[in-house]
């Protein structure tokens, strides 16, 4: 009976001893090996849970990114609250028209199939209304997949609005500028990539 106890609590021992091997083996906060670092691009530098209202006229620098002859070049999207597919399923019917943006002149007349889009100003109002620092913000806000208009996690994207200075109305199309460095158009709920031709 002793031979057999014995036997026993080596066995136990051994199971045990065996256990506490693995337990240390696979416990991934011993491991002596260098961890994989995180990639920067996914992780928010700026966690903004919302855009920031700013509602004020254009900085020098968002000027400067704004200004300029454009030409609407793809169909980014649409908006997930509202889907405008039927008008624009392919955006064939304003792909190639031309806006000119200044400082003081605006004109959208180069939009030649859309009349209630045709808009010439003179000294109009370009309002910075909020500026998003991150794709959650923009999100929440415009309810458009960040994805779909080519905005990265850590992108600035800044929401511009043109009003007449004479009547203070607003028209009905708007901008973002991502990073100051491209210029999307917002028609009601589809957006446009547009490219610079002049500044």
């Amino acid at each position: 009976m002793k031979k057999i106890l014995l036997v026993c609590i080596m066995i136990m021992s051994m199971l045990a001893s065996a256990c506490g091997n693995v337990e240390m083996t696979s416990n991934p906060n011993t491991s002596s090996e260098p961890k994989p670092e995180a990639d920067e691009s996914v992780i928010p530098k700026n966690t903004t849970e919302y855009c920031d209202d700013v509602f004020t006229t254009l900085d020098s620098e968002t000027e400067k990114s704004f200004y300029g002859t454009w030409k609407v070049e793809k169909l980014l999207g649409f908006a997930n609250s509202y889907n405008d597919a039927s008008e624009y399923p392919t955006g064939q019917k304003i792909i190639g028209d031309e806006f000119i943006i200044k400082k003081d002149f605006f004109s959208s007349k180069g939009l030649k199939n859309y009349n209630d889009y045709q808009h010439e100003l003179k000294n109009p109002l370009y309002r910075l209304n909020f500026i998003c620092y991150n794709t959650g913000s923009f999100y929440r806000l415009f309810k458009t997949d960040p994805d779909a208009l080519n905005i990265n996690i850590n992108d600035k994207v800044k929401y511009i609005v043109i009003n007449d200075s004479s009547t203070k109305l607003g028209i009905p199309l708007s901008f973002f500028i991502v990073n100051n460095d491209r210029l999307i158009l917002l028609l009601e709920a589809t957006n446009f990539e547009l490219k610079k031709i002049t500044d």
